[in-house]
């Protein structure tokens, strides 16, 4: 059982002040901060369509902060049905928080956010940018595993299944794709885990941003499992991958995005077919949602899937903003519909 989206509320809401103190212990400054969000209504910019492909557009948030280490979201995981969250920002920080709901279930704002460097092996913050890069982040039972990029690296944080209790010491992962394979500022942007009923049989998967092969497709690999392996993903129309995850049928989601000077930025999602995945293989699939700047768009970073109480299977986005005055910090949320 995937514990990212079965853990009860209460245990969560013990775990995030749980995460809170364990970084107090190390004697590293967590903040807590108020964050401003404004809501976004329509997802196609003066269109009441709700409905993109398979998806339902359920709301979202345009989010800002004083705070300067705010920005940078690069990825987001649920940690039970579309309330508590945990998350890396490309800064070297982990972020945590709650999204408030109104009685229809759409996003209205977020609360009891906080911050807290990510430390090292000998419990230090991550002071440099080329270290400090952590991209993509996946939670599984009693550990979170965090891919970072520039130093191409997974780290591995034990859990405290019951208290959620970050403890400050990672430890590395194999990677399998030969580091010689990972483009500088162009890798480990996607960690997922495949659910347990899927050919890949729980097991975690990571796919590059831009790391190609001498064909132009995207290095990619199975961590474990009955297809431990590398494999490729079909590099097409431009478009560079900024996060995955899995449905609950077992087929993979794959986020990704595209920027030009004259055509601005686009995002789109891409559905690959799990039996497909397996070592050698090149894998593609077709897109559901495709976007642009005249939709409620910026640099989307982060893709999180996850089930509400009702059963319902809901799609989470999220922009890094580069913490630039230029772009913004968005939260997108999509149900699907079938």
């Amino acid at each position: 059982m995937n514990l990212r989206r079965h853990l009860a509320a209460g245990a969560v809401a013990a775990a995030l002040l749980a995460f809170a103190t364990s970084f107090a212990r190390t004697g590293v400054q967590l903040e807590k901060f108020e964050v401003t969000a404004h809501r976004i209504d329509r997802f196609e910019t003066g269109s009441d369509q709700t409905r993109f492909g398979p998806f339902e557009f359920v709301g979202g948030l345009e989010l800002s902060a004083s705070n300067p280490n705010f920005g940078g979201l690069s990825a987001l995981r649920f940690l039970d049905g579309g309330s508590h969250f945990l998350g890396v920002e490309d800064i070297g920080f982990w972020y945590a928080g709650t999204v408030e709901r109104d009685p229809r279930g759409s996003p209205t704002g977020v609360s009891d956010f906080r911050l807290a460097p990510i430390l090292d092996e000998n419990g230090d913050p991550l002071r440099d940018k080329a270290w400090a890069d952590a991209e993509s982040l996946v939670v599984v039972g009693n550990r979170v595993d965090v891919g970072f990029e520039r130093h191409h690296r997974i780290w591995q944080f034990p859990l405290d299944a019951d208290q959620l209790d970050m403890m400050p010491e990672p430890r590395p992962v194999p990677l399998l794709i030969p580091n010689k394979e990972l483009r500088y500022n162009q890798s480990l942007e996607t960690l997922t885990v495949a659910p347990a009923m899927s050919p890949l049989g729980a097991s975690r998967v990571v796919v590059s941003e831009k790391s190609l092969n001498n064909a132009g497709d995207i290095f990619a690999a199975v961590l474990e499992g009955p297809r431990k392996g590398i494999f490729f993903v079909r590099r097409t129309d431009g478009y560079d991958v900024s996060d995955g995850d899995f449905l609950p049928d077992g087929d993979l989601l794959l986020l990704e995005r595209q920027y030009s000077l004259l055509g601005g930025i686009r995002m789109r999602i891409r559905r690959i077919a799990a039996d497909a995945i397996r070592p050698g293989a090149t894998v593609d699939g077709p897109t559901l949602i495709e976007a642009d700047s005249s939709d409620q768009i910026d640099n989307m970073e982060g893709l999180d899937i996850w089930t509400d109480a009702a059963g319902q299977t809901h799609m989470s986005l999220v922009s890094d903003d580069n913490q630039s005055f230029f772009q913004r910090t968005v939260y997108l949320e999509f149900r699907l519909v079938q």
